[in-house]
């Protein structure tokens, strides 16, 4: 899915019992396990996931998060997460957002922002490295051309 020249992912997640607290609500720390399963998905999309990102010598922590609970999900809810990879050339930002995939109530969104780091000098990169770039540049192009 691609959103406004973004490239986008979406994942569904079934609300497990495991996830739940005593209210039978979701915890919120969890939610940024569902985050992070859209936002690897995205990644493999482009291209350029876990493999890519070893290989390329880079590590890219995140380095800040922001979640905004809307609604409570519950055990047994379905959730659609999408993730939408909306900046790319000085660092990554990825906005999320989590609805139920019955009604489409939104029930959380989100943001995370990563930066590139030497693997082996551990220098933060102002600019997202070249292979970064060009897999993202690869993949708006096809996503143009209708492949993805």
């Amino acid at each position: 899915m691609r959103t406004k020249g973004r490239l986008s992912h979406e994942l569904e997640v079934d609300v497990a019992f495991h996830d739940v607290d005593a209210m039978a609500v979701v915890w919120h720390g969890h939610y940024f396990k569902y985050l992070e399963n859209a936002r690897w998905a995205l990644m493999e999309r482009i291209g350029y996931g876990f493999e890519a990102m070893v290989a390329s010598g880079y590590a890219w922590p995140i380095i800040e998060c922001h979640v905004r609970y809307i609604h409570a999900a519950r055990f047994g809810d379905r959730l659609l997460v999408r993730a939408s990879l909306v900046e790319w050339e000085n660092r990554l930002a990825v906005n999320y957002l989590a609805l139920d995939a019955r009604t489409s109530r939104r029930v959380a969104r989100a943001r995370t922002v990563q930066v590139a780091v030497g693997g082996e000098s551990g220098e933060l990169q102002f600019v997202t490295p070249a292979g970064f770039r060009d897999a993202v540049t690869a993949a708006l192009a096809a996503q143009d051309a209708g492949g993805r």
